[in-house]
């Protein structure tokens, strides 16, 4: 894990031709976070599978029986057994999707063990927290740590996605949704290792995969300043279908369609959804606040798959 050290961190951003104020981005604003520590790398299948292996775990896409994966990652047999999502065809619910089986249930984890786990609910990630002793970052927490240092509100390394002419960090190229032609190396997931640290070390904090975070989403980045962490433990709302925050972008991420791939972007998904895309990484704090208890129903929600808003 990364040491991070508490003080005065500015997140968010004024830059209005990048941000959305619908997302309350905006206004850049000071928070105060106290120490911590973050994985450097996101929760990798290999990770995963430990916890696993030690508690019998099921995830929630393994008790709904089907989680949503990309159009490009499956083949034609497995996109003509399994319908699409009602407005975003290139999402398909597939039966027998899960972590250990991200394509549907005839695949497996063969050669994905340093890749980012997936198919995970927050629920999930709060119970792979719980077992580790460890939390999901606030959104504040994650942002002081995506910037590594920088004073940049987009990308860490310079002032464009492809600074210096090369790639950062993995993300969608091509014709979004319908062809990627994988020019950064990847058109899934790719190692959690695959690109530079950002300054303080961390890896793929933009692009790959969605992260959870613990608060609800897109609350006003000033109340980071009056909540603690144990504060923003409590706000999951009863209600089944409250959304809470993702940070990061994944690989499906186009300039053209959804450009929430920046250090100061935020995002909010449905807290029993899984898909292809959807990752976690861990803190722990001085204080980290006792494990949640989940926020279920019987059936699984409608997918908001908003990681493929059109803005």
């Amino acid at each position: 894990m990364i040491q991070i050290k508490g003080g005065q961190y500015a997140i968010g951003t004024g830059d209005a031709s990048k941000g959305f104020y619908s997302d309350n981005e905006t206004p850049k604003t000071m928070v105060q976070v106290a120490d911590f520590a973050i994985d450097a790398t996101t929760v990798t299948n290999a990770d995963f599978a430990a916890f696993v292996q030690a508690t019998h775990y099921q995830t929630e896409a393994e008790q709904f029986g089907n989680s949503f994966v990309f159009h490009l990652l499956l083949d034609e047999a497995t996109k003509a057994a399994n319908p699409t999502v009602a407005g975003l065809p290139w999402w398909y619910a597939v039966d027998g999707a899960d972590w250990a089986h991200p394509f549907g249930p005839d695949t497996n984890l063969d050669g994905l063990a340093d890749h980012p786990v997936v198919h995970v609910s927050r629920n999930d990630a709060l119970a792979y927290c719980a077992w580790a002793g460890k939390s999901l970052p606030t959104e504040a927490e994650w942002e002081v740590a995506a910037r590594g240092g920088s004073a940049r509100d987009h990308w860490y390394w310079g002032d464009s996605l492809t600074a210096g002419d090369t790639y950062h960090c993995n993300t969608f190229q091509g014709d979004f949704p319908r062809a990627n032609n994988a020019a950064d190396g990847f058109v899934g997931t790719a190692p959690v290792r695959s690109f530079d640290p950002n300054g303080y070390g961390l890896y793929q904090v933009i692009g790959n995969v969605w992260e959870w975070c613990l608060n609800p989403a897109r609350i006003p980045l000033a109340h980071f300043n009056a909540l603690t962490p144990a504060d923003l433990a409590t706000m999951a709302k009863l209600a089944p279908d409250q959304v809470f925050a993702t940070r990061g972008g994944s690989f499906l991420c186009h300039e053209s369609y959804c450009k929430r791939y920046r250090v100061s972007a935020r995002n909010g998904e449905s807290g029993q959804s899984s898909a292809s895309n959807l990752g976690f990484r861990c803190v722990r704090r001085a204080s980290t606040p006792a494990p949640q208890a989940p926020v279920k129903r019987a059936t699984r929600p409608a997918p908001m798959l908003d990681c493929c808003r059109k803005d």
